[in-house]
């Protein structure tokens, strides 16, 4: 910690539209002094020839060779599935003060022979997986403060796990046949869209892909089974949107015993009744994503169909922030004992 009580934090993949949002919200972190912000490109630039919206003064971009461990409190990595594990595993015993925030999927899957097979990447890091905890803050809260590797989930499941969750644990609703509709700005997709997907006018147009095999989905149901005990069954279909940013997923599920959305609805409440960021809207109410871009919020309506005990759950967020560089930070306020809001609100 430096003398001015601040965390040391370096920043590893600072200049993707993760690493950018990450790097705006540390910038205005009243506990938080940046002390590197790394890449593979572009060395030598300022933080801010890559987003305006970056005011303050930080270090230039740098390789991770010019990190001093000695110096750091925190790492955010920010990198491709595969990236973290190996930085990690350089470093964990040597620099036994450090500890990381991974924003991939490296330590999100507990098995790592699932890991392996979604994502087609051997984890090198296997023996570190029991020092790391999955963590959306408004499930884990101070439990992570046992680990030093914080897996922040990804954008989709946050999503989705936020409204179903609470659902589940309180048998409101059946577990079988869910479907879930999820779609999302085309930043979820990273940059260099083009390279991914050869569908053409990705950016002016609405793209469904992997309704079988979305990596996301070993994430959801390694979670749902992990807080509610139960083996769900649901399928999902992912969308990219010709919008930049914000994720809208649209949850169809079927009420127990005539359980009614007003029924459903007050549980959220209940549940989320001390959460800063989850916000509960009236039933029926309408939902985008417009309210909650470039901020930490999820979004969450309750609404009835034409057919009954079928509910919708609609639940918005900012797939860059709540889904990814905020949800971090909030992490961070968790693990150095901050309050959760500090930097967020």
């Amino acid at each position: 910690m430096s003398i001015h009580n601040k965390i040391n934090v370096a920043v590893i993949g600072a200049t993707g539209f993760t690493g950018l949002d990450l790097v705006l919200i540390l910038s205005k972190h009243p506990k938080v002094k940046v002390t590197n912000l790394c890449a593979t490109k572009n060395l030598g630039k300022n933080i801010n020839f890559f987003d305006k919206r970056i005011k303050k003064k930080l270090p230039k971009i740098s390789s991770i060779s010019a990190i001093n461990w000695k110096n750091i409190d925190l790492v955010f990595l920010s990198l491709p599935n595969g990236g973290a594990q190996k930085l990690i595993k350089k470093i964990f015993y040597k620099y036994t003060n450090i500890k990381f925030i991974d924003l991939s999927a490296d330590f999100r899957i507990t098995n790592p022979i699932i890991y392996e097979a979604n994502y087609k990447i051997k984890h090198q890091a296997k023996n570190l997986i029991k020092y790391s905890i999955y963590s959306i803050p408004e499930f884990s809260g101070k439990k992570i403060n046992k680990f030093r590797i914080i897996s922040n989930p990804g954008c989709y499941p946050t999503s989705v796990q936020i409204p179903l969750i609470p659902l589940i644990k309180k048998n409101l609703i059946k577990i079988h046949d869910i479907t879930i509709d999820s779609k999302s700005g085309y930043s979820g997709a990273g940059k260099n869209l083009e390279k991914k997907f050869s569908h053409k006018n990705l950016f002016s147009s609405t793209f469904a892909y992997s309704p079988k095999l979305h990596r996301h989905i070993c994430e959801i149901d390694q979670q749902l089974l992990k807080f509610t005990n139960k083996k769900i069954t649901f399928s999902m279909n992912p969308h990219l949107l010709p919008t930049f940013r914000g994720i809208l997923s649209s949850i169809y599920v079927h009420s127990k015993k005539n359980n009614s959305a007003k029924l459903l609805r007050n549980e959220l409440i209940k549940f989320y009744r001390n959460s800063k960021f989850i916000k509960i809207l009236k039933i029926n109410e309408p939902l985008g994503s417009g309210n909650i871009l470039n901020t930490n919020n999820c979004e969450i309506s309750v609404c009835e169909t034409r057919v009954k005990n079928k509910l919708v759950i609609f639940s918005a967020l900012d797939n860059l922030v709540k889904g990814a560089s905020g949800q971090a930070i909030q992490n961070m306020n968790y693990l150095y004992n901050f309050p959760e809001q500090l930097g967020l609100a």
